[in-house]
């Protein structure tokens, strides 16, 4: 594969498990949101994007979750749990999005933003991370027990979006200032929307399940192409779920470098067609819910430098009764999660994961 890429077999796991994951990536959402807060900060064209507010769907957190959070540290700086949603509804069904019902949490990062906000890093949640799900009220107003050993990704699709946002204040004892969410269709339009992204890999990769057929060499992938991308496992490694995990890397450097060499941000017709795409596929928190207030955010977050971000994987171990499954390991998520809510460095030790590979 191309010289972003990490080796495309990981070693196996001791115990029979899968292999262990990465400890560093660009999660595409992260990639995607950041885009979104730079092209409603740009006044130039905000006249030519105000008419987008409409697409932009906000969710009222503090009323779903209500009094049962976390409290809001001084210390804490600013915390954004960032969604990837693959609803197998409406335009996802399309995808090869799989055959599984209802919609799950695809990708799941919490993006912390210290006090004086020059440098970002995000945690991400594996999506095979066994919790406890709290108690947690529908939109309809359903009550939902807690429940030990829930799988994370499944949360969102059991009770919803708003009790993904209490799973994660409750493991981590932080409260999320903020809410976003993309779901797949939206991935698809971007990249369709400036014109595809170039890929190279060193192998064939061939996956039924994602629909993803290529041989080795270059490749300019259209939306629908990258999507399948993104979401192989079965075509590269050892046919895990951790499989893809270099394989979205590579994607976010490739996007990344697409949008430097065509200057979107330069070009209003193609702004505006990127930010029709995205905002089309955006939920956000209430208090983020229009373009206005976007940009707002967006402004306060000047200083920061998307390429100085440090992604950490949350520490996690081999499940023992399911090895297809992990767990948080102590002590490390807890030194993480503490060094959060401080506000301070984060220690070495504490990045490190008995599952640590990918």
């Amino acid at each position: 594969m191309s010289k972003t890429m990490e080796s495309a077999r990981a070693p196996e796991a001791p115990d029979g498990g899968h292999p262990p994951r990465s400890k560093r990536r660009w999660g595409r959402i992260v990639l995607l949101t950041l885009l979104v807060l730079v092209l409603a900060s740009g006044g130039v064209v905000y006249w030519l994007l105000s008419g987008l507010n409409n697409n932009i769907k906000g969710l009222d957190i503090d009323h779903a979750i209500g009094d049962d959070r976390p409290e809001k540290l001084p210390t804490s700086g600013q915390n954004i749990l960032i969604l990837g949603s693959d609803s197998r509804a409406g335009a996802n069904a399309a995808l090869h999005t799989g055959n599984v019902s209802g919609a799950r949490s695809d990708t799941a990062l919490v993006m912390h933003i210290p006090e004086g906000r020059t440098q970002a890093v995000a945690i991400s949640i594996p999506r095979d991370t066994l919790v406890t799900r709290p108690e947690c009220t529908k939109s309809d107003g359903t009550a939902v027990a807690s429940a030990k050993r829930v799988m994370f990704n499944s949360i969102y699709g059991q009770v919803g979006p708003a009790c993904v946002v209490k799973t994660v204040e409750q493991m981590s004892g932080i409260r999320m200032d903020h809410y976003m969410e993309i779901d797949f269709s939206g991935f698809k339009g971007l990249v369709d929307a400036i014109g595809g992204v170039t890929v190279t890999v060193d192998q064939d990769i061939h996956d039924k399940s994602s629909g993803l057929d290529l041989t080795a060499g270059t490749h300019r992938l259209d939306g629908t192409e990258s999507l399948q991308f993104v979401r192989t496992r079965h075509g590269i490694g050892d046919g895990s779920d951790l499989g893809r995990i270099s394989l979205q890397q590579q994607f976010m450097l490739d996007l990344l470098s697409e949008i430097k060499q065509q200057d979107l941000l330069g070009s209003p017709t193609k702004t505006y067609k990127i930010a029709d795409k995205l905002t089309a596929a955006l939920t956000t928190d209430s208090d983020l819910a229009s373009l206005t207030k976007l940009a707002d955010f967006s402004r306060s977050l000047n200083g920061v430098d998307p390429s100085s971000m440090e992604t950490i994987m949350l520490p996690v171990m081999y499940d023992k009764i399911d090895p297809n499954r992990v767990v948080a390991a102590e002590p490390q998520a807890t030194e993480l999660w503490k060094a959060l809510r401080d506000d301070s460095t984060i220690p070495e030790s504490a990045k490190k994961s008995p599952a640590t590979g990918g």
